[in-house]
């Protein structure tokens, strides 16, 4: 499968996934795998969320691949002008319903052809960087770069590579690049699934001129805070 039709295939699997994309976070359905396992998810579910409240000062904040708003509905205890953009409308009706903020604006966009102008005081994006594949990490970064004000910052999240982090009917994760995925229904979509550890993206991200930190929260996240580096 040539990259753009990959590209095209994931950004069906989370169309139809909308309805049920809530079970993996909340580790319900194909993703339960007993109360030891959700109590340590949660808890490193716990870390991160610390952390992006204390990730950035109150501002105008653009959230890329804004999902059902599990993360939107913190940045909009906080901040007051959030842009939350999605491919899916699917999702983007789930999260103007979780949310109910007048303080989010939402726009439907593929995140590949281009990002909303700004500029903006801070970037989110939650789960997405994966979703990226490594030919476009660069021109990802950079179109980033370019949005933000000066001594403006970037926070992410993502996963790391632990086998229980997926349903229970999905094959092994590997270092691959790609995944495939299982619907509830059964459907089956190709999507692009790039892993990360912390050391190796902070080190990839110093090289493109990007000054912070990258940490793990356990098991099963990795999440940072970065910003341009000066001059």
């Amino acid at each position: 499968m040539d990259e753009s039709q990959l590209l095209k295939e994931q950004v069906e699997y989370y169309r139809a996934r909308a309805s049920e994309y809530d079970e993996w976070f909340f580790r319900e359905g194909r993703y339960d795998r007993g109360s030891e396992h959700r109590a340590l998810w949660f808890g490193e579910v716990a870390i991160v969320e610390a952390a992006l409240r204390d990730a950035f000062p109150p501002g105008n904040v653009l959230e890329l691949a804004c999902g059902t708003g599990l993360w939107t509905r913190h940045l909009a205890e906080r901040h007051s002008h959030i842009v939350a953009v999605d491919a899916s409308p699917e999702v983007i009706k789930i999260n103007r319903e979780r949310v109910k903020s007048d303080s989010v604006d939402y726009i439907v966009a593929d995140l590949f052809s281009g990002l909303p102008s700004g500029p903006f005081d801070a970037v989110f994006f939650g789960f997405w960087l994966s979703h990226v594949p490594p030919s476009e990490f660069d021109a990802f970064w950079e179109r980033v770069r370019t949005i933000l004000r000066p001594n403006g910052s970037v926070f992410f999240v993502d996963s790391l590579l632990d086998q229980e982090s997926t349903a229970r009917d999905h094959d092994p994760l590997d270092e691959s690049g790609t995944m495939r995925r299982r619907l509830n229904d059964g459907r089956e979509f190709t999507v692009v699934k790039v892993f990360y550890e912390p050391t190796s993206l902070e080190r990839l991200l110093s090289e493109r001129g990007w000054t912070g930190w990258v940490r793990s929260s356990g098991r099963f996240f990795l999440y940072g805070l970065v910003a341009p580096r000066a001059g």
